[in-house]
């Protein structure tokens, strides 16, 4: 058994979201007396405002209870302000892990549908992608390959959206927010791990993150999680300079693990004149410079059978 209590997913969870709620953010007019030494909140705190006793809240804090009901978990979500993904994600920590023998996970593969969908956002001028586990991405349209960065140039395993943001320079200079878009990525990429902890990809990718980037080392130690649904982000593109694209994030139903995330602009906006540009770049350089196989993919012809590095991600 790990001696190593407090290094459970759970307990770690736990603390750090303490650690991040004043007491008058959590709604405590009275917070306990004493010095405090530090902003968040006290295990005392929160085990009233949860309404269970000190001593079972820090047994759960020290990892030396690894599951919990139900109930108790709705009710430390609640008193810790925690929004939908991250109370799924203390509800997914705190469920009891069978023993199972491990198996290697199978290779994700795209939807033939899901392909036929890339297309026709190609056609509309929207770029689109589909992440699967680990943020691995999975497919893309020409034009995200454009916009973002064309990963089905690079070997399989180095096409994840997590190396990209935190290893590639290129990402510091495309996302006009970077800061925030490692932080958020970082948190997805827990979300991750709290649902696939036997993953041995997964922790290989935090670990060689972890050496090679400090911030991501920062953001991983802060324990957050996110889940984007809708949003917005803004580029600082090289060919057509400053745009900014609302994103919907679909969940297909074969595949829990994969989203496709469609970006979009308001039509007529700069930002669309500046997908639909970045639309005609593609066409120019594919009619120039693409083999016969490239361009038929490229018009909405793809042949049956992918090259198998990017069929399998």
């Amino acid at each position: 058994m790990d001696g190593d209590h407090t290094s459970t997913p759970l307990a770690q969870f736990l603390r750090s979201a303490r650690a991040r709620l004043s007491p008058y953010e959590a709604g405590l007019d009275e917070p306990l007396m004493g010095r405090r030494r530090v902003s968040g909140l006290r295990r005392e705190e929160l085990a009233r405002l949860a309404g269970v006793s000190v001593d079972y809240y820090t047994r759960l804090e020290q990892g030396r209870s690894r599951s919990a009901s139900p109930e108790v978990i709705d009710a430390l979500a609640t008193a810790l302000r925690l929004d939908e993904a991250e109370h799924d994600h203390l509800h997914t920590l705190a469920r009891p892990t069978p023993a199972r023998r491990r198996r290697r996970p199978r290779p994700q593969r795209v939807h033939p549908a899901t392909w036929r969908l890339l297309d026709v956002l190609e056609a509309a001028c929207r770029p689109c992608f589909v992440l699967g586990r680990r943020l691995d991405i999975l497919a893309h349209n020409r034009l995200a390959g454009r916009m973002i960065g064309d990963f089905r140039a690079l070997p399989a395993a180095e096409r994840n959206l997590a190396r990209f943001v935190f290893l590639d320079c290129h990402a510091r200079e495309l996302f006009k927010n970077w800061a925030a878009v490692a932080a958020d990525t970082a948190a997805m990429l827990r979300l991750d791990a709290g649902r696939h902890p036997d993953d041995p990809a997964l922790s290989a990718l935090v670990g060689d993150l972890s050496i090679r980037s400090e911030e991501f080392r920062r953001h991983w130690s802060d324990n957050k999680v996110h889940r984007r649904t809708t949003g917005s982000k803004a580029y600082r593109h090289p060919l057509v300079g400053d745009l900014t694209v609302t994103y919907q994030a679909l969940t297909p139903a074969d595949d829990p693990d994969q989203t496709l995330f469609i970006y979009d602009a308001e039509p007529g906006s700069p930002s669309d004149t500046s997908l639909r540009l970045l639309a005609q770049w593609n066409e120019q350089a594919t009619g120039d410079s693409a083999s016969p196989q490239t361009k038929a993919a490229d018009q909405g012809r793809r042949p049956r059978r992918m090259p198998p590095s990017w069929r399998q991600g």
